[in-house]
């Protein structure tokens, strides 16, 4: 047996509605450029740190795999800190909206890449040259998901991706886990998202 809503529940879930599809129709400008080029430089950092400290990646897959597991959390730390304060100042009363928004549509490729290399570590180890690429393929479809709303040129940062990480795969062996088919891939990548957001945003301008 259902009851009908009381009038104040009804506004309530209506007002909620509506802030839902402003969020969606707003441009988000919670993620700031600086932050965003900061980790394409650890990227290069943690390529250089590999190609000193691991010549010989596909004999130590582990010790790979730690040095960007732990890049990625390193980054997605600090994007996540940065973007929740940011979109707190920037988008003020719409600033969970927007959050839960953009992690809407990022979480997806991040938890396939996530299953992905599970996948690949535990029961194809054979075919763990492929991580490189596929992590890269994964990631250019969470950058595209994102495009709609972020400035258009961002769809460029996610082409990148997807281009790096289908050339990662047709190297066809080791060679994948070179120290820059990371480096370069995520290194020029993130420079290239950070530009964008340079372009398209005053407060990012004002900040630097």
């Amino acid at each position: 047996m259902s009851f009908p809503l009381h009038p104040l529940d009804k506004a309530l879930g209506d007002i909620s509605s509506i802030r839902r599809q402003v969020a969606r129709s707003t441009e988000f400008r919670g993620y700031g450029a600086a932050t965003l080029a900061a980790t394409g430089v650890f990227a290069g950092l943690a390529a250089a740190a590999q190609a000193y400290l691991l010549p010989d990646p596909a004999s130590h897959i582990g010790n790979y795999l730690r040095i960007w597991v732990t890049t990625a959390i390193v980054s997605a730390v600090l994007i996540g800190v940065q973007t929740m304060t940011r979109t707190r100042r920037i988008h003020s009363g719409m600033a969970d909206e927007m959050i839960l928004m953009a992690v809407e549509q990022f979480l997806p490729s991040v938890g396939a890449g996530a299953l992905i290399s599970i996948v690949l570590v535990r029961m194809v180890p054979g075919s763990i040259w492929m991580l490189p690429g596929l992590w890269q393929i994964t990631y250019s479809l969470g950058v595209f998901a994102s495009c709609r709303f972020l400035p258009r040129p961002m769809a460029a940062a996610g082409g990148w991706y997807l281009v790096t990480g289908l050339v990662c795969i047709a190297l066809g062996d080791t060679r994948a886990l070179s120290p820059w088919t990371m480096g370069l891939a995520y290194g020029v990548g993130q420079l290239i998202v950070a530009a964008v957001l340079l372009w398209g945003s005053k407060e990012d301008r004002d900040e630097i």
